[in-house]
């Protein structure tokens, strides 16, 4: 098998980058994906001064920002990792026709992805939000090896989820009516439409767990694909019993071949296992694919490359714009629609029985 596409080019002039945001997600994934890259971090601002300058030190980072007024008059491409309640005023604030990538989810519905969006089109920013699982490198390689036809015509998409997930982590998800699928599964939701485009419909239904505290935390969906292409989620983030029937696949099957990935980050998250790509032509053998990273942190490198690459001219696509995100989570809308319809009774079992 010759060489699959695993990480995003970069800027050949990468410019300074300033973080708003110094919560989990900066100091777990930006910031050492950043130095990674390569790319400078300029400043960092978040309304917590104290937890700014402590990851600051932590990271060489030479400025923090007393405000966001402060912040937003640098010359950089800004980096916003903050909870989706506070996009709008911080995207108002930027300076106009700023290149700006958001933390996902792109608000909590579809009423604020909407709002959202219009900031950023009044503003003329160049605007994406950061799904970054598009880019971890398992993942270029499935839609590299899609691209080259060396699956053949889709015909199967599965994600499937048994683990246990430490929830207590995310304290800020307690009051959200909203959970699992806006604040997890929107990455595979949004994967499977990087790989096979827009749905047609959607059946979803999401379940809590009596000891969790959070509104969902369990999903089972459909995508309806038409005749052929069968796509389906099955996740379950409370499979607390060991590690032997613990999984985290993602299932693509074509007409001639088939790959399988690990997500290696969510058994025994956050420490995680090791990412694994395995991909068989048809009636095999399986290959695995040697990768050349993780999804945490490597995929977060792809995002702001894209960004800073759209922004200079060198790339002719800004794949998760802030208009393709916005249809990633008019998908997770209808998922939560079609959560609150009624299922269909059985035929002749309901009701008074004789």
């Amino acid at each position: 098998m010759s060489a699959l596409r695993q990480s995003w080019p970069m800027p050949s002039a990468p410019r300074p980058i300033i973080i708003i945001g110094a919560g989990g997600i900066v100091k777990d994934a930006h910031l050492p994906a950043y130095r990674k890259a390569g790319f400078a971090v300029a400043g960092l601002y978040d309304t917590d001064v104290a937890r700014a300058r402590a990851l600051a030190a932590a990271w060489d980072v030479p400025q923090v920002f007393a405000t966001l007024e402060e912040t937003a008059a640098q010359d950089a491409v800004f980096d916003v990792a903050a909870p989706p309640v506070a996009h709008q005023a911080i995207l108002s604030a930027l300076p106009e026709g700023a290149s700006v990538l958001l933390q996902k989810p792109m608000g909590l519905d579809l009423a604020e992805s909407s709002a959202i969006r219009g900031v950023c089109r009044a503003r003329k920013l160049n605007a994406a939000v950061n799904f970054q699982l598009r880019y971890s490198p398992m993942m270029l390689a499935v839609a590299d090896a899609i691209a080259r036809g060396d699956l053949g015509e889709l015909v199967e998409i599965e994600v499937h989820l048994n683990l246990v997930t430490p929830w207590h982590l995310f304290p800020h998800l307690k009051d959200n009516p909203r959970v699992e699928i806006v604040s997890h599964s929107i990455h595979y939701l949004d994967m499977i439409r990087a790989l096979a485009g827009d749905p047609k419909a959607v059946f979803a239904r999401s379940y809590g767990y009596p000891s969790s505290g959070l509104s969902d935390t369990r999903t089972s969906a459909i995508l309806d694909y038409g005749p052929t292409l069968r796509v389906t989620l099955s996740i379950n983030h409370h499979h607390d019993f060991g590690r032997q029937f613990q999984d985290a696949a993602f299932r693509v099957e074509g007409t001639k071949g088939a790959a399988m990935a690990k997500l290696g980050l969510l058994l025994d998250y956050p420490t995680g296992e090791p990412d694994e790509l395995w991909i068989a032509p048809s009636a095999g053998p399986w290959e695995q694919v040697a990768l050349t990273g993780r999804w945490f942190p490597d995929a977060f490198v792809g995002p702001m490359a894209n960004l800073q690459r759209f922004a200079a001219g060198e790339d002719d696509r800004l794949c998760t714009h802030v208009e393709d995100a916005w249809t990633t989570m008019a998908l997770v809308e209808a998922c939560y629609q079609s959560n609150s319809q009624p299922s269909t009774p059985l035929p002749g079992v309901q009701g008074d029985q004789e």
